[in-house]
């Protein structure tokens, strides 16, 4: 079994906000040559995530946004964390710090509509998602 691992640059310019890496990913797994296994894409930071979710929409992020919000406020006053930015914490375990995608004949097997999305909870930043292919 090979793997191909590299790390990309995501630089958000928000305090929350989604961004499509679908094409990034991509194009790790195009560098890679491998045809079969697997991609897993790994954000090691503790106020970000990754999801998979309707990249065609824009409304669709809006909504997962403004839902995450209402669900966890950006101020609570039951939150202790010193450095004021709990909610960004709890979003961030929520949504994971990892997706695991299915690599068949050299393309991600991701369905019509679905996208990479890097989930920024306590922006603007320079962050990291690391990206590894494994499998022939």
């Amino acid at each position: 079994m090979k793997t191909h691992t590299e790390t990309l640059t995501v630089r958000t310019s928000d305090r929350e906000q989604m961004l499509d890496i679908t094409s990034e990913v991509v194009a790790v797994l195009d560098r890679s040559n491998i045809r079969d296994g697997l991609l897993i894409v790994h954000i090691p930071h503790t106020t970000a995530g990754v999801t998979i979710n309707e990249n065609a929409d824009p409304d669709v992020v809006h909504d997962i946004l403004a839902a995450l919000e209402k669900a966890v406020p950006w101020q609570q006053g039951f939150y202790q964390h010193c450095e004021g930015n709990s909610a960004a914490h709890v979003k961030s375990s929520m949504m994971g710090c990892s997706q695991t995608l299915l690599v068949k004949a050299g393309r991600l097997t991701l369905g019509t509509w679905q996208g990479v999305w890097f989930c920024e909870f306590d922006g603007p930043r320079t962050r990291q998602a690391v990206v590894q292919v494994m499998g022939e």
